[in-house]
């Protein structure tokens, strides 16, 4: 050991005093990597002081201090134990991989299955790789900005959120907040700026409420370890974010948490907060008796003092914390002949069903938004018939509640029960509910359920395709036609141009089309909404109210197109996408006419890429209220009294606006004709306008008419 520096060697002494292990082999490693140059001895402390933090086994320590030598072929592993082996050739899948990676979503995807099976086959190996992505993010000040962009958001989509689900705060904070500052510096910096602001005044507040509590705690002779709480910059972010609210206007700024010995305790705590400070409504939380899908327990609650200042209280038990703080890592079920974690397992479990095959593949985006939705802190937990407690992603409905419990059961369901009501499949779950599936006896889900959006989980949804893959596929082609035809009739398009949009689904030809529509792989509204883009049926009418002329190049203006970074530009809207409104776009520099805007899935755009990517600028829509088209609207209807009054709320609610109206008198069956020109902005705004349209009582029909 005296090759060693003395920082180093001092490590490797208090690790050994620690935990009672033999670091020979981890000397070892240390002695490789620093005599390669591999990694300085400052950065090896960084890296051995970030496993300390984790509680991480002697295996663990090896195949992280080992990681920077996966760059170098003539590495040689032989002399080190199998275990060590075994987790660097994990790791090294990992990394080969990554450094390939660019930032698109096939490519996303095969980062996390290959996280993924490495959690499945050996959690320390995704420790080591959420400890080097970290070091990668503390080091990365240095690298171009496009460079520290792509690292912040592979952290965000990925390894982030792993740490969460894993419960490993110590790393997942850390994690959000660089990332944070590297995707967005300048959020970050006013943010800061606002943290720093009254940071003295702010601490005495706390160690006067920390010694308040302190003098209430002994009275009734709880032992108790109180401390301020930090508070990272990511995290005040998303709360302003997600409750909409301003900085002035957070209660766990000013925070503090508290540390007992039992369970019990804690609510004897709670007791005392809410007895000698004021309680804000709305602002608890008992994640002891319910606790977060990573298995996070303590009680949350905000308090004022006599001047209305507010401070969040965190209470638990310090076998809590320590889960709070390591997640897996607090468990060391990784050790060979250690005892088994029932909590452990269910995360694994769950994570590998992510990967699972057959019936329940899922494609590259569902398989991110399975692990967004699985990962995110944003949770509802209900219970079963029986009591039992399920964790779900808020927006979840209770079909996506029937699929969670199983595959059969949420084909075979028929309704729902919410706390003995009946209630409609798209029901949005709160906490607390508990409800009880209804099902048939044998399996027909409707592609009702994928047109109108009942599943908010990606997981949920694919297995419904999943199903309707292999129905017949006859008769998904039949429902599909059938849908698309009604759907181009009512909005005045016809199906002869269909061949020109083929490209854009995957389609070989257009039965394969009407097929993937039945089979609910894509909506009639998004087929037809390509469809009119590609044929110019909202723009290319005589009809428009503000005609958007793309061959004229204009100044980039606020209210329009927004290119990044740059103000004032000419552009121009490409005539072979010709995008809309709301439409993902891309722009490209040209050498005489500025900047043209493509829709970033247009085959032009998608070469122009690969021949000149760095001409290709990041553009988005701006405000597009100027950007409206004449539509008009035909609708056919037994006349009755609160008919017209019942048509307007429905064009209200969907905030358009109407140019024109005519009416005809009833004729002897009682049949009204109107006849509306509306002002819309985009063609899922006419869709869904004709859908609640024709949902009105006695109305006949609702389509759109040309000129």
């Amino acid at each position: 050991m005296s090759a060693l520096p003395k920082n180093i060697r001092a490590w490797l002494q208090d690790y050994q005093q620690r935990y009672g292990c033999d670091t020979e082999q981890c000397e070892r490693a240390l002695d490789e990597v620093l005599s390669a140059q591999a990694e300085s001895p400052a950065d090896m402390l960084e890296r051995l002081e970030l496993l300390s933090l984790l509680s991480a086994d002697e295996t663990t320590v090896c195949c992280a201090v080992l990681s920077p030598l996966l760059k170098d072929e003539a590495a040689d592993f032989s002399a080190f134990p199998e275990p060590v082996r075994q987790q660097l050739q994990q790791l090294l899948k990992l990394q080969a991989y990554e450094a390939e990676v660019e930032a698109d979503t096939a490519q996303r995807a095969e980062s996390l299955r290959r996280l993924l099976l490495a959690l499945a086959h050996d959690v320390r190996v995704v420790l080591v790789a959420l400890v080097n992505q970290l070091l990668d993010l503390r080091r990365a000040a240095d690298q171009d900005q496009a460079s520290r962009r792509k690292l912040a958001e592979e952290t965000r989509l990925i390894h982030a959120p792993l740490a969460n689900r894993l419960g490993i705060w110590q790393l997942k904070w850390e994690l959000e907040d660089i990332a944070f500052r590297f995707a967005e510096p300048d959020i970050y910096s006013k943010i800061s700026r606002l943290i720093a602001e009254r940071r003295s005044e702010r601490e005495a507040f706390i160690r006067q409420f920390i010694a308040d509590l302190n003098e209430h705690l002994q009275a009734v002779g709880i032992q108790a370890q109180v401390s301020g709480r930090p508070k990272h910059i990511y995290s005040i972010w998303r709360k302003m974010q997600r409750k909409n609210l301003g900085f002035d206007e957070l209660f766990d700024i000013r925070a503090v948490r508290v540390l007992v010995n039992e369970v019990h305790d804690c609510y004897t705590v709670l007791g005392l907060a809410h007895m000698h400070w004021t309680p804000v409504p709305g602002e608890f939380d008992d994640y002891i008796r319910m606790p977060k899908g990573n298995n996070y327990q303590s009680l949350h609650t905000a308090v004022a003092d006599a001047q209305g200042r507010v401070v969040e209280v965190q209470i638990r038990t310090h076998q809590m914390h320590e889960h709070a703080e390591l997640g897996v890592a607090a468990h060391w079920r990784y050790k060979e002949g250690g005892p088994g974690d029932e909590s452990f397992e269910r995360k694994i479990l769950v994570m590998r069903q992510l990967l699972e095959a057959g019936e329940d593949a899922l494609d590259d985006q569902s398989l991110l938004d399975s692990f967004h939705n699985l990962t995110t802190d944003d949770r509802v937990y209900v219970l079963t018939p029986r009591g039992e407690v399920m964790d779900m992603a808020k927006g979840s409905t209770v079909l996506d509640f029937a699929y969670q419990v199983h595959t059969n059961i949420g084909h075979r369901c028929r309704g729902a029960k919410v706390n003995g009501r009946i209630v409609p499949l798209t029901h949005t779950l709160e906490t607390g509910e508990r409800v009880e599936i209804l099902t048939g006896k044998q399996a027909r889900p409707s592609r009702d359920w994928l047109q109108k959006q009942y599943l908010h989980n990606a997981r949920s949804r694919n297995k419904l395709r999943q199903w309707f893959r292999q129905a017949d596929y006859d008769q998904n082609l039949r429902a599909g036609k059938e849908s698309l035809e009604a759907e181009l009739a009512r909005t005045g398009m016809d199906c002869k141009d269909l061949p020109a949009v083929l490209g854009q689904f995957h389609a070989r030809d257009v039965d394969a089309l009407m097929a993937m529509i039945g089979a609910g792989e894509f909506t009639t509204v998004q087929v037809a909404g390509a469809l009119a883009r590609h044929t110019g049926s909202l723009q290319g009418q005589p009809n428009i109210l503000v005609r958007r002329r793309a061959a004229a190049p204009r100044k980039n203006k606020s209210n329009d197109i927004h290119i990044e970074g740059v103000g004032n530009l000419l552009y121009q809207l490409a005539k072979c996408c010709q995008p809309l409104p709301g439409d993902p776009i891309s722009g490209y520099i040209t050498q005489t006419r500025g900047v043209s805007i493509h829709r970033q899935d247009c085959p032009s755009m998608l070469r122009l890429a690969q021949q000149s990517p760095a001409r290709i600028m990041q553009v988005n829509w701006g405000n597009q209220s100027s950007s409206e088209y004449r539509i008009k609207v035909q609708i056919l209807a037994y006349d009755r009294k609160t008919l017209l009054k019942d048509i307007s709320a429905v064009i209200a609610s969907e905030d358009l606006s109407v140019a024109e109206m005519h009416t005809s008198d009833g004729s002897d069956d009682g049949v009204r004709q109107l006849q509306l020109t509306l002002r819309v902005r985009e063609y899922s705004q006419l869709s869904e306008l004709l859908s609640k349209l024709q949902a009105i009582p006695n109305i006949i029909k609702a389509r759109r008419i040309k000129s």
